[in-house]
């Protein structure tokens, strides 16, 4: 498969996503790193997103709650070259009715190679990264031929 680049401008466009039983995790996470994140498009779902917006005074572009779309949104934002980078504080103890929603959003973002960070010491390791701070070419899989087949098959049926 041929690879191609996508631009990550200094600015990342960053989503901020949690599980209810690691809200305060996230929120703790992101007052600490404020200095840090004012650099950035913030994006978040549901009541994680108000939330911060009032703890950090800063704009948050908010989208729908998680069970109610809001994992999908950032989905689509993904592969809609919107999202540069993930930080999903999530429970791998807490059974969740929109389990399927959380899997294809970490699926989105293996597919486009966004960098995801799952808890507390991998956000910190990432966003402190020099490449926080800098554009970066992120190499991304060429889907075209992929596309490709996928016309012919449906120009096939009709």
């Amino acid at each position: 498969m041929d690879y191609k680049n996508i631009a990550m401008a200094p600015a990342k466009k960053i989503a901020l996503v949690a599980h209810d039983n690691k809200k305060q995790d996230l929120f703790a996470w992101a007052k600490f790193n404020r200095n840090l994140l004012v650099r950035h498009r913030l994006y978040a779902t549901g009541t994680t997103g108000t939330v911060l917006e009032e703890e950090l005074q800063l704009e948050i572009i908010k989208l729908e709650s998680g069970p109610l779309g809001g994992d999908q949104q950032i989905g689509a934002k993904i592969s809609e070259g919107e999202i540069d980078f993930v930080i999903f504080f999530w429970d791998p103890l807490e059974p969740l009715p929109h389990d399927p929603d959380i899997k294809a959003l970490l699926r989105i973002a293996m597919v486009w190679n966004i960098p995801v960070a799952c808890n507390r010491a991998s956000a910190d390791f990432m966003i402190s990264s020099p490449l926080m701070e800098s554009a970066y070419q992120r190499l991304v899989p060429d889907y075209s031929d992929y596309r490709g087949r996928l016309e012919n098959r449906t120009t096939e049926v009709q």
